[in-house]
């Protein structure tokens, strides 16, 4: 055999070897996890799969802009995301589509406002006053305005269960022809760091996840958080879960374990949570 023929093949099998590297490699670098649904759990959800894909650099997790509760079980449902992140549980008509339910965090909901009020604590009573329009303007004058969220919102859903007399409050805040309702956590965050005065509740990890720049109020003297982790005597909790479909991809198994794991319970509590260990349905 000549030399040119050995060096043509030499040359056409180290072309065909490249080749075949960089087709494996982009299949490999192309395995995805599509995460999305409450908006509130999204943030820290980030910082999670920015870690994981750290160990898993072959493995990319794209966390979608918030669909809500609703969207996310839908979505999953129909097979467009492999993750959905719920703030509730399951209603009966969801429970029939055959997903599983993990739940891993849970988070105080907090109320918050501008950083320019003086205020550090509120109570029960004083919300109540607020919402009810008894109260309309903070110690130092400013008008005091409410950014709402609907009634059927799982964040909406925890304050009214506060009370009876802060569940009719809230309604009595939502029946007033003038109000501001946000339709997303995040926009929630937005108009609350936008509206002088502006009073509302979120959560925790929304919060320190987003670097909101926004006032953390404490409830009836409760701080939601001491010494960098949540207060287990903060009264108003949430809890978060992922749902995913009875037979997960490698790769989604691969993160629910990374979930479970010290480094992710560290993130979780860096960022507003206390974890919930193996609880799924």
């Amino acid at each position: 055999m000549s030399k040119r023929i050995r060096l043509f093949i030499g040359s056409f099998l180290s072309v065909v070897l490249i080749t075949i590297f960089t087709l494996c490699t982009s299949v490999f670098a192309a395995e995805e996890i599509k995460i999305g649904g409450a908006g509130s759990a999204l943030g820290s959800m980030k910082m999670l799969a920015a870690a994981f894909e750290k160990k898993r650099p072959g493995v990319k997790v794209v966390v979608l802009p918030s669909l809500g509760s609703v969207g996310g079980i839908k979505a999953v449902s129909k097979g467009a995301l492999d993750i959905g992140v719920i703030g509730r549980p399951l209603d009966d008509e969801e429970r029939k589509l055959g997903l599983s339910v993990i739940e891993y965090s849970k988070t105080p909901i907090i109320f918050v406002t501008k950083k320019n009020i003086t205020v550090s604590d509120i109570s029960t009573q004083e919300l109540v006053k607020i919402y009810k329009g008894a109260t309309q303007t903070w110690p130092n004058g400013e008008r005091i305005r409410l950014i709402l969220r609907q009634p059927a919102e799982s964040n909406a859903i925890v304050v009214k269960n506060i009370s009876p007399e802060m569940s009719n409050a809230m309604d009595i805040a939502m029946s007033r022809q003038w109000r501001i309702v946000a339709l997303t956590d995040q926009e929630t965050a937005d108009m609350i760091e936008k509206t002088h005065g502006a009073l509302g509740f979120c959560t925790l990890t929304q919060i320190i996840s987003e670097k909101r720049d926004l006032k953390i109020l404490s409830y009836n003297g409760q701080p939601p958080m001491v010494k960098n982790r949540v207060n287990e005597a903060y009264p108003i909790v949430k809890s978060h879960a992922m749902i995913i479909k009875k037979e997960p991809t490698a790769a989604v198994k691969r993160f629910i374990d990374f979930i479970r794991s010290p480094e992710a319970e560290r993130i979780l509590q860096e960022s507003g949570n206390s974890m919930i260990r193996g609880a799924s349905k």
